[in-house]
């Protein structure tokens, strides 16, 4: 479980992120949603370490974060950042094993068992059979698969995506989404597509200029009352199988 009390993060003499708390439970997806500058990138990188708070705590299983050591931090945190090219010359699998370094010590090559775990997450994500291939010659989805295997590989137990679905087309949305869903993880991910997060996030929060709007499951948050003024769009709701689903209309 990940908790997040009073959050607040400055960006020098510039408040990014003000007073935002969230609870993400085992098992289960929270989405940060919001538009651009709204500080859900901020919160994630707060909770990874990657930016100082400047006030509230940040817990991860009850410990707080700040009393983890790196190696720590990263054997209970897998982070999956927006997809973009490498620019290194790895394959599929080299980057898949990469995941194991945190369980590594030293100069020491890797063991039976860290090629076990990177074999193993890449059966369960369907990228086995990339794992020659360079990972900047693979799709977008493809890409995206291989490094939510890399953080399966880790072993950790806290997932955090920052727009995992940038660039992909419908399908590889969905697909990649699925396959989030299904991991037994404790899984953060920032979102754009609001009716994506409305279909595959248990628990919603809504942020604006860096505060919480709204959070809850995604039919409470998910409203014109909600939306329409954070984003300055019209917006109708319909719900489709229980599921809600958002319909823009420019101002």
């Amino acid at each position: 479980m990940i908790t997040v009390g009073d959050l607040s993060v400055n960006y020098g003499q510039v408040a990014a992120v003000t007073g935002v708390s969230l609870t993400a439970r085992d098992g289960g997806i929270v989405g940060l949603v919001g538009p651009n500058g709204s500080g859900k990138s901020t919160v994630l990188r707060a909770i990874l370490g990657a930016l100082e708070a400047t006030s509230g705590q940040i817990t991860v299983d009850g410990d707080e974060t700040t009393t983890l050591s790196s190696r720590e931090r990263a054997r209970r945190i897998a982070v999956v950042a927006q997809e973009e090219p490498s620019g290194l010359p790895l394959t599929a699998w080299d980057s898949v094993l990469l995941g194991r370094s945190v369980h590594v010590t030293g100069w020491k090559s890797y063991r039976p068992e860290d090629t076990y775990a990177a074999e193993e997450a890449m059966r369960s994500t369907g990228t086995l059979h990339l794992a020659s291939r360079s990972t900047d010659e693979l799709s977008g989805g493809e890409r995206q698969r291989v490094l939510i295997a890399r953080a399966l590989a880790q072993a950790a137990t806290h997932l955090l995506l920052d727009e995992p679905t940038n660039h992909l087309d419908v399908r590889y949305q969905h697909e990649l989404l699925t396959l989030i869903a299904r991991l037994p993880l404790c899984t953060i991910v920032v979102l754009h597509d609001l009716n994506l997060a409305a279909r595959y996030c248990d628990h919603i929060v809504l942020l604006d200029r860096g505060r919480v709007v709204a959070a809850g499951v995604p039919a409470a948050v998910l409203t014109p009352k909600h939306i329409e003024p954070v984003y300055e769009i019209g917006a109708t709701r319909t719900d489709v199988d229980g599921v809600p689903q958002l319909l823009f209309t420019p101002r």
